[in-house]
């Protein structure tokens, strides 16, 4: 038997400084949302010649729109954001210009640099209002809050049987926020350095993560609940060793297939799913570390009062002596 408890205070100071480095990546750079949480127009444009993402960055600002972000998402084609524009686009087709009927601002970039470039197809344009992009958002953001919410009360109520059942639920609840934190700070990088931006599809694959790392929890925690309704008067840390020991191959052996497939689909993937993937592959792993030395030993440092006795020791707070806390 594993004794995972007893180097509890070393795994959690690790995913503290974790923590505290990405809440510093979101603080210093912050998510680039994408057009679905953001007000914009974007469309991919493929070249017929040889282009640097500076020369469509300049020929764009040349068209009135500097504010342009350009990513280059394969040979010759580029992904470019700009502010919302006018008018309803033309079909995607290989002309020198579209027809006056149709004639809206996209079509009128594309007319600019076909006129530097040569020959350009638009291969797709969406365009979203600030008003739809605050909606999305915000349910976004009520997603993931519900749920949240939703897993703690579960996992409460189907741990009730047990002493302290609603911190089984807290546990796992903050094991989740510790998975997400971890991706949302890895994402504020990308996008600070390759302009990497959030969309819905990310909220998709963080929602998914969710439900993996407390899917891994909960298998964790019912385990140490059938340790304890065997053996009442086992020791908690005991409990939480045996369990950890005996789902530990488990874990690594779901999680590695998992990242395998993930890691496939990602080298022979499409660009349009590249950061989707990218998310389930570092939330796999997070949750697979999270569900063991994150969850399961805030829960014994919980059940020892450790936490309690850390921050009395900061304030200078002695224990009452004879008292010893559990």
């Amino acid at each position: 038997m594993i004794d995972f408890a007893s180097k509890r205070w070393w795994a959690l100071s690790f995913s503290a400084v974790l923590m505290i480095i990405c809440i510093g990546a979101l603080a210093l750079f912050q998510l680039r949302p994408g057009i679905e949480f953001s007000s914009g127009s974007q469309f991919t444009f493929e070249f017929s010649q040889d282009v640097t993402t500076q020369e469509v960055r300049a020929a764009l600002a040349d068209a009135g729109h500097p504010e342009a972000r350009v990513q280059e998402t394969g040979d010759r084609t580029f992904l470019i954001r700009t502010n919302e524009l006018e008018g309803a686009p033309a079909q995607n087709e290989q002309v020198v210009g579209p027809t006056e009927a149709s004639q809206g601002e996209i079509d009128d970039i594309q007319e600019q640099l076909q006129e530097r470039f040569g020959p350009i197809t638009r291969r797709d344009f969406s365009t979203v209002s600030g008003s739809v992009s605050t909606e999305i958002a915000r349910n976004a953001f009520f997603a993931v809050l519900a749920a949240c919410v939703a897993i703690l009360v579960y996992i409460s109520l189907a741990f009730r049987k047990l002493q302290g059942s609603w911190r089984y639920g807290t546990c796992a609840v903050v094991a989740l926020a510790h998975d997400a934190l971890i991706i949302l700070g890895l994402f504020a990088i990308l996008g600070e350095w390759r302009g990497t931006e959030v969309d819905t599809a990310f909220i998709t694959a963080l929602l998914t993560i969710i439900g993996f790392s407390v899917h891994d929890t909960i298998v964790v925690f019912d385990r140490m609940r059938e340790v304890m309704e065997h053996d009442p008067y086992v020791p908690f840390e005991e409990a939480v060793n045996a369990s950890l020991t005996e789902t530990l191959t488990r874990s690594i052996n779901t999680s590695f297939v998992v990242v395998l497939t993930v890691t496939a689909m990602l080298l022979i993937g499409g660009e349009t799913i590249r950061d989707f993937l990218l998310v389930l592959l570092v939330g796999v792993v997070a949750g697979t570390y999270s569900s063991i030395f994150v969850a399961a030993q805030l829960l014994v440092a919980w059940e020892r009062n450790d936490i309690g006795r850390f921050f009395r020791r900061i304030t200078g707070r002695e224990e009452a002596p004879g008292i010893e806390a559990v």
